[in-house]
């Protein structure tokens, strides 16, 4: 997560950010585990967003009652593989998830509870293939923020740019925005500018010209893209950002 999350917004904004639906803290600290286990699986960031898209579309679906939230991340993994292309075999997703859960227990033996949970796995990636229609691939923000830090460098001062982490601060933002629906909510354009945005405010840091400009910065990058969806998508990262002090 990145640290010291952003508190730009009015006392209103942050008191309406606050109420904070039930279920998501459960989805929270299950998409932390996707995150995690993906790192220590070697999956590269847009698998790992596939799989908390797979994830937060799946409990679009159902209930969260009905369902083991980290079996179905295991499946959102292992699906997600597939669709990156960039298999992974449900034996390191086990072994990852149970050093995970229970870092101080021995490695698992290839016993029958073994087979068991590899085949539950297995189940749970057709089921959320039939509840998903099939329809597992997305469209990230990552290659328009990338489109769009590539472009607001070349308009900084270079001084600027270089002694600010503002680019790095992006990237944790957008990773950190996983841990919430977003990606289904607004779009991918959208998220992108937003994450950056809120990362150029976070360091104080003034596109040149801005105020004289016929239209703000962000909107030169996506013309469909309001203030006030801009400002929802500031808030939901807010919240992510709340939830991270909540149950840290």
């Amino acid at each position: 997560m990145l640290r010291d999350g952003p508190a730009l917004m009015d006392p209103n904004a942050l008191q309406e950010s606050s109420r904070i639906p039930p279920d998501a803290r459960t989805h929270f600290k299950v998409c932390r585990f996707i995150m995690e286990a993906g790192v220590k699986l070697g999956l590269r960031s847009i698998p790992v967003a596939t799989a908390c898209t797979i994830y937060h579309r799946f409990f679009t679906e159902v209930p969260l009652e009905s369902y083991d939230p980290y079996l179905v991340a295991m499946a959102a993994l292992y699906l997600a593989g597939k669709v990156e292309e960039q298999h992974l075999r449900t034996r390191d997703i086990i072994n990852v998830s149970h050093r995970y859960m229970h870092p101080r227990s021995e490695p698992l033996e290839l016993d029958a509870h073994f087979w068991e949970l590899r085949d539950s796995i297995v189940q749970c990636e057709l089921l959320m293939l039939r509840a998903l229609c099939f329809r597992v691939s997305f469209q990230h923000p990552h290659k328009y923020l990338l489109h769009y830090l590539l472009s607001l460098k070349h308009w900084m001062n270079r001084h600027s740019w270089d002694r600010t982490p503002v680019a790095v601060a992006a990237w944790a933002l957008l990773r950190d925005s996983y841990h919430r629906p977003l990606c289904l909510q607004h779009a991918p354009q959208h998220i992108a500018v937003s994450v950056l945005y809120l990362a150029l405010q976070c360091y104080g840091v003034e596109v040149p010209a801005d105020a004289e400009a016929e239209r703000p910065w962000w909107q030169v990058f996506s013309e469909d893209l309001s203030k006030n969806v801009m400002d929802q998508i500031v808030l939901d990262l807010i919240q992510i950002y709340m939830l991270d002090t909540e149950i840290s």
